[in-house]
């Protein structure tokens, strides 16, 4: 199993759901960079739960630096992060030792790990640990934002409820930052009550609801990146595709491209009055080659429904080698895709950020 993404900036993560704690180690941070913390609260606040829209499970998910920060700045050692968990019901998830549950990761991991894994919240391959991705993406973000690079993202779908796009030539940093003060981030702001009645029907009924969210990345320099193997999209994609529930991810256009001509698909350059290359389209999503071309990075990654839903379902039971049935308790969150929104940034700035670091 490996737990850490990285070639210049590492980041490591561990813990299951119900273990005593989760945590991070980020490896390659600079001496002497002084983080701000409230940026980081505000980041990690972004993916909490705890509203109408998601579980019930509250936790303070209030950092504490273990090592890598002396005297108010990095002390050019690990940075290592801890989040203890406290709101645990552990006795919730007894029946799951042998019953699997239909679209998680118990089965395959049940066989993995010869039934040594821990099942309790999906152990560690729950949500939860987009925590500490959090938290490290946080960092990242800041670091970005040092050199002009920003990141932001809206929920592009919940169900057959769809947003606009992102203008992908003319994204300004402003629309950026301001979506990441809005509880239900959108473009068009008159599909929050749809999306929300939505939801709100989902969970009354004992079920979820999935979505899309399209993420955005102003000010990344040309130039950056590796064909094939180590592309900005093959190694994007490895990060969206480590958050739980993602089963999709595209960039520019991505699957509309089947429907272009070539005529409708190019993106064709120009120089702007400041003698800047722009291009008049953005289909590409701003890679080409596996190398930005300076345009905005935008791309979408597609959420699933929540596995864990409150209504009778098939399945097996592992002890008894037979097939039963299944209710899932237990406190849920009924749409993933909210909450997802600032995991998507998260990893989107580590992998950005360690690209820069590899040139």
């Amino acid at each position: 199993m490996s737990a850490t993404f990285g070639d210049n900036f590492k980041v490591t993560i561990f813990g299951q759901s119900h273990s005593e704690a989760i945590g991070v180690v980020i490896d390659g941070l600079p001496a002497g960079i002084k983080l701000d913390f409230d940026k980081i609260d505000f980041e990690l606040k972004r993916r909490q739960g705890g509203d109408k829209f998601s579980t019930p499970r509250k936790e303070a998910d209030t950092p504490k630096i273990i090592s890598g920060y002396f005297d108010d700045k990095t002390a050019g050692s690990p940075l290592c992060a801890i989040f203890e968990n406290g709101n645990t019901r552990s006795k919730d998830y007894s029946e799951l030792k042998v019953k699997m549950r239909p679209s998680h990761a118990d089965y395959p991991a049940y066989i993995k790990h010869n039934g040594n894994n821990d099942y309790r919240g999906g152990g560690n391959f729950s949500g939860r640990l987009t925590l500490p991705l959090t938290f490290a993406g946080a960092v990242a973000k800041q670091l970005l934002e040092e050199k002009g690079i920003y990141i932001g993202s809206h929920i592009k779908k919940i169900n057959k409820v769809e947003d606009i796009s992102f203008d992908k030539v003319n994204i300004g940093k402003d629309e950026l930052i301001s979506l990441k003060e809005e509880v239900f981030p959108l473009l068009d702001k008159s599909k929050l009550s749809e999306m929300e009645e939505v939801i709100l029907k989902a969970r009354n009924d004992h079920d979820s609801v999935g979505g899309i969210v399209e993420c955005a990345v102003l000010g990344f320099p040309a130039g950056v990146g590796s064909p094939f193997f180590d592309s900005i999209e093959s190694r994007l994609s490895h990060l969206l595709f480590s958050v739980p529930a993602v089963k999709g991810v595209e960039f520019g256009e991505g699957f509309g491209f089947a429907d272009l001509l070539g005529s409708e698909a190019k993106d064709e350059y120009y120089y702007d009055k400041d003698g800047n290359v722009k291009t008049y389209e953005n289909h590409n999503g701003g890679v080409l080659g596996g190398i930005s071309n300076g345009q905005p990075i935008c791309f979408s990654a597609v959420i699933k429904p929540t596995a864990s839903i409150s209504k009778l379902q098939r399945t097996i039971d592992v002890g008894k080698k037979e097939n039963t049935k299944l209710e899932v308790v237990g406190r849920h969150d009924p749409v993933i895709v909210k909450r997802a929104v600032p995991v998507i940034e998260a990893v989107s700035a580590i992998c950005l950020y360690d690209f820069l670091l590899n040139e």
